[in-house]
C-alpha cells in the first residue's frame, strides 16, 4: 500500500500538497514496490471544470496524487492551512522524473501528441538524459479509439513493459484516460502532464524562468495562445473567490457550538 498522503479539499477536489521532489521520491517507491498508481497535475481550470463534469471530478479524486499545477491551486492549499504546499509544473516534474529514471534504469512510455512531436520529444530528452530508457511511444488519432484500436494500444504498451507511462492529451482527456485504463495497463505509474509534451519537444515556447518566478506564466501563455486560453484565465478570480468562500464557511461551521 502507498504511504498516507495528506489531502486538502479544494472545491471538491482532493489536492495533495506535495512538492515535485516528493513526487519523484514517491514514484520511485511505487516502482520498486511494484504498486500501481496514477498522478494528475491539477490547475485551477481543471478544478472549475470538474464542477460541471462528475466523471472528470471522479478521475481526479481517484488519483493517488493530484498536485497543485499552478500558483493559484498552491495558494488555495496554503489558504486552507497547508503552508508547505508547492506548485508542481508538468515540465519540471517530467525533467526530474526522467533524470531519476535515467539514473536508475527505469523505462518510460510516451502517449499523446503526434508522431512528429513524439520524435522531437524523445530526441530532446535523450540529449539531456542520454541514459534515459524509452520503452515506446504512441500517437493516438484525434478521435475516440474503437474498441479494437483501444485493445491494440493497451497490448502495445503492456508489451513494452514500461515503468512509467506519460500521458499528454490535455485535460480532461488525460485524466479520464488514466482512470479508464488503470486496470488494463500493467505499468506501475501513469502521469498526466498536459502541455509538457509541447514544451519539452520545442513545439511550443516555455515561459522564461524569470516569468515563472514572478507567477506570470499564465500571462505569457495567454499572449502566446489567446484564442485557446482566454477562458482559462477568466476563471482565476472566480476560483479564488470560491476558495475563500469555502474556507470561511468551514470556519463558520467550526465556530457553531452545538446545543447541549
Amino acid at each position: 500500500m502507498a504511504k498516507h498522503l495528506q489531502k486538502v479539499d479544494i472545491l471538491g477536489i482532493q489536492v495533495t500538497p506535495i512538492s515535485s521532489t516528493e513526487v519523484v521520491s514517491q514514484v520511485d517507491q511505487w516502482i520498486q514496490a511494484k504498486q500501481k498508481h496514477y498522478i494528475c497535475l491539477c490547475p485551477n481550470y481543471s478544478i472549475m471544470m470538474s464542477q460541471k463534469y462528475p466523471k472528470f471530478r471522479q478521475a481526479l479524486n481517484q488519483a493517488t496524487i493530484t498536485t497543485a499545477d499552478g500558483r493559484a491551486v498552491a495558494w488555495a492549499c496554503k489558504f486552507h492551512g497547508y503552508g508547505n504546499a508547492k506548485q508542481v509544473r508538468g515540465t519540471d516534474l517530467t525533467r526530474l522524473v526522467c533524470g531519476m529514471s535515467a539514473q536508475k534504469g527505469l523505462s518510460n512510455f510516451f502517449y499523446g501528441g503526434t508522431e512528429e512531436l513524439l520524435e522531437k520529444l524523445v530526441r530532446n530528452l535523450h540529449q539531456q538524459y542520454p541514459q534515459l530508457q524509452v520503452a515506446g511511444t504512441y500517437a493516438p488519432p484525434f478521435r475516440p479509439l474503437t474498441p479494437t484500436e483501444n485493445k491494440k494500444m493497451v497490448a502495445v504498451i503492456n508489451a513494452s513493459q514500461p515503468d512509467i507511462v506519460w500521458i499528454g492529451l490535455g485535460a480532461p482527456k488525460q485524466e479520464l484516460w488514466m482512470a479508464d485504463h488503470f486496470q488494463d495497463l500493467q505499468a506501475p505509474v501513469m502521469i498526466g502532464i498536459g502541455a509538457a509534451f509541447d514544451f519539452l519537444s520545442g513545439v511550443k515556447m516555455e515561459a522564461p524562468r524569470w516569468v515563472q518566478k514572478f507567477a506570470l506564466e499564465w500571462l505569457f501563455r495567454l499572449a502566446s495562445e489567446p484564442r485557446r486560453l482566454w477562458k482559462r484565465n477568466v476563471c482565476h478570480p472566480i476560483f479564488m473567490a470560491q476558495v475563500m468562500l469555502q474556507r470561511f464557511s468551514q470556519s463558520a461551521g467550526r465556530d457553531i457550538i452545538p446545543s447541549p
